[in-house]
């Protein structure tokens, strides 16, 4: 069910603590605000001093209001802060808004300060947002405890941004957009985002959850919070680009940046993670109205072929199809339009608009209703008819008439289907183009935005993170003894134990040993020099020995120049029509277990073809994951090879992934290389990194 935040969004009443005449001070713009709904609950205003703040009487105290207090907002000095949430605690308040600063975001010394006052806040069942936060607000239910007015709309923003929030509201307004609620994280002492995106799922008055953020605190927590909101979460973030701050010890840790568990995490989760704040509009614009293409497949309209082409390019570029249309499709087409007009996909009025403005909804209409068709992306000149200036704009009220006509029709036709419409237009601005995005279609000036937009509706596609076609989390399985060591035989005997198959082997120390195990197994023969993270970098691996003499050989060259202390000789496995792979999981502080899939062996960090999800993996998404591979096609066989058993990986892709998640004390593991044959599995090498 989540925490109970009701205090925090709907109050009985409001103390703004810090209240001022000053506009120089926040306390006068929290003020300012919450009073603007004093009509829908009491609304005190306390400064130390008493007096009068904005005409009305401030009490000095919390105390002196002389009735409890629900809600009370602090912005006093850090040096009078925990007075005063203790004053408000005494009072009753069962939520806090604290917008003083001078906590964890000065070091230690303030973040000892700020979780000894959340403790105190929870002890008194209360809760707490903040301390350094920016403030909230509600519109559903006249809260307003930030320093600005936000239109009211669909839209939850949480950010750790004030300013983000005030660009977001200009950048909305074209689209019709406006919020539900704003929150300002701040530094999250107690209501963390979980907790807010959680009740935000819950909040009836919310459509969609827009999310800025440079610390998930609990990364894991948030990507399972925003799989269970049932409604469209967007995220933009900051940093992804920075590798882990930990040294990598394996490939996988070499491999694995924050960006790829960022966009791993958003992907499974079903969330849709944006660069920027215009992309984030794009994306809530085309969600608001809560289509979903059922497919890929897109047709493109234009009046013009250079928007034709560069539309079709710029949607392909996101994942989706620009598939040739049907017959019967092209058929109904060539009815409606002139000869000249090209029907394939893109569809090309060429012209003919400027002589029937009504061709527009006459095609559109036709593609919508067409089966090969998921969606639709309208694109050039629409809106320029009727446009006030510019080109044939000015050229005649009769084309301008028409033109209005045409996209009453357009959204007509757009109320009727399920199917998502899109129009990027040199006129967005235009009557027609309003007519448009006042029927809850779209509409964008830029073409790359009217393809994001729509990659955004396709579930499942590679350009989008839709909550359709998440695959979903795979819960945590219960922790298992913990690994003492982590040692190549140890590692190897672990996840043999758990499923794994691996060639026979045998740890050695001296040549006596090396000699009555080649009696056990016969050649070739692998040794392999232990206690090296990276063997083969190191020449501490010597593949091929035909027998006991050769093997003999290897081990004294090899133990001259290494002198290790104990080394591996193993049976060699066939690699005839065999594909390398490479499985590793690493654990990041804020997501948990991280798995890559890839092509492996030597090579797997030249080549970095490789994907990424959380761990665990189950073999029905392992095997989406291998498919998904740049190189996915030499696992279907390429010049004759035949093709190679990919169920049997994706099954030690779930052995590998889910021996990994149960040992939290793993830092990095990971199978290099993952032999996979046309009968079956076999690993080749592994390691692992306790933490």
């Amino acid at each position: 069910m989540g925490r109970d935040l009701s205090a925090l969004f709907d109050p009985v009443s409001v103390a703004v603590v810090g209240a001022s005449d000053d506009p120089a001070k926040y306390g006068h713009a929290i003020a300012a605000q919450a009073v603007r709904a004093n009509g829908r609950r009491p609304v005190h205003l306390v400064n130390r001093r008493g007096g009068t703040v904005l005409g009305r009487t401030a009490a000095p105290s919390l105390s002196a209001i002389g009735e409890p207090v629900d809600l009370a907002v602090v912005s006093v000095p850090a040096a009078g802060f925990e007075d005063a949430v203790d004053e408000a605690l005494r009072c009753g308040a069962r939520a806090i808004v604290a917008i003083t600063a001078g906590f964890a975001e000065t070091g230690d010394a303030g973040r000892v300060r700020q979780n000894a006052v959340a403790e105190r806040v929870r002890a008194a069942g209360a809760v707490m947002v903040g301390p350094n936060c920016l403030g909230l607000a509600d519109n559903t239910t006249d809260l307003f405890l930030a320093s600005d007015t936000f239109t009211p709309g669909g839209v939850a923003l949480l950010s750790q941004s004030g300013n983000l929030a005030l660009e977001l509201q200009l950048r909305f307004r074209p689209h019709g957009l406006g919020f539900s609620r704003f929150v300002s994280l701040g530094n999250q002492a107690d209501v963390t985002l979980v907790d807010l995106l959680a009740d935000c799922a819950r909040h009836e008055g919310t459509r969609a959850i827009a999310v800025y953020a440079e610390d998930f605190g609990d990364g894991r927590a948030f990507a399972e919070a925003a799989a269970d909101a049932g409604k469209p979460v967007v995220l933009l973030t900051a940093g992804r680009g920075d590798a882990s701050a930990r040294s990598a010890q394996s490939h996988t840790g070499a491999l694995t940046t924050s960006a790829d568990v960022v966009a791993a995490a958003c992907r499974d989760a079903g969330v849709e993670l944006v660069a920027t704040p215009r992309e984030l509009t794009v994306v809530l614009a085309a969600l608001s109205g809560g289509r979903r293409a059922a497919d890929h497949r897109v047709a493109v309209l234009t009046d013009g072929g250079g928007h034709g082409v560069v539309a079709a390019d710029a949607v392909e570029a996101t994942g989706l199809a620009v598939p040739e249309l049907r017959e019967p499709t092209r058929q109904r087409l060539c009815e409606a339009l002139w000869e000249q007009s090209a029907v394939a996909n893109p569809v090309d009025l060429a012209g003919m608009g400027e002589q029937d403005p009504g061709s527009y909804a006459e095609t559109v209409a036709a593609l919508l209703a067409a089966e090969e068709v998921d969606a639709v992306l309208m694109t050039g000149y629409f809106g320029g008819y009727a446009a006030a200036e510019g080109g044939l704009g000015g050229g005649g009220a009769a084309l301008a008439d028409g033109e209005q006509a045409a996209a009453r029709l357009i959204a007509a036709r757009h109320r009727a289907t399920a199917k998502p419409l899109v129009v990027q237009s040199m006129y967005p601005d235009s009557p027609s183009c309003r007519t448009l995005a006042a029927a809850g279609v779209p509409v964008f000036g830029a073409t790359e935005d009217a393809a994001r937009a729509l990659a955004a509706t396709a579930t499942g596609s590679p350009g989008s993170q839709g909550s359709q076609g998440s695959p979903g989390l795979a819960p945590l399985p219960s922790p298992a003894s913990p690994m003492r060591e982590s040692g190549y035989m140890e590692t190897r005997a672990a996840l043999e134990a758990a499923g794994l198959a691996f060639p026979a082997a045998r740890e050695i120390h001296d040549e006596a040993e090396l000699l009555a195990t080649a009696e056990e197994f016969t050649g070739p023969y692998v040794l392999k020099a232990l206690h090296l993270l990276h063997k083969s970098d190191a020449g501490g691996v010597a593949l091929g020995l035909a027998g006991p003499e050769e093997l003999l050989a290897a081990f004294r060259e090899m133990h001259a120049r290494l002198g290790a202390s104990a080394y591996s000789v193993e049976a060699m496995a066939d690699l005839t029509d065999g594909i390398e792979l490479i499985v590793g999981v690493n654990r990041d502080p804020r997501f948990g277990p991280v798995a890559m899939v890839g092509l492996g062996g030597v090579l797997a960090e030249a080549l970095h073809d490789v994907a990424f999800t959380l761990a665990p993996v189950p073999a029905d998404r392992a095997l989406h994951l291998l498919r998904g591979l740049r190189t996915a096609a030499l696992l279907d066989g390429v010049r004759g090879r035949p093709p190679v058993d990919v169920a049997a990986a994706a099954r030690a892709v779930e052995t590998i992934t889910t021996f990994a998640a149960a040992h939290p004390e793993i830092a990095e593991i990971e199978v290099n290389p993952l032999l996979v044959r046309p009968d079956g599995v076999l690993a080749l090498d592994s390691r692992a990194v306790l933490d």
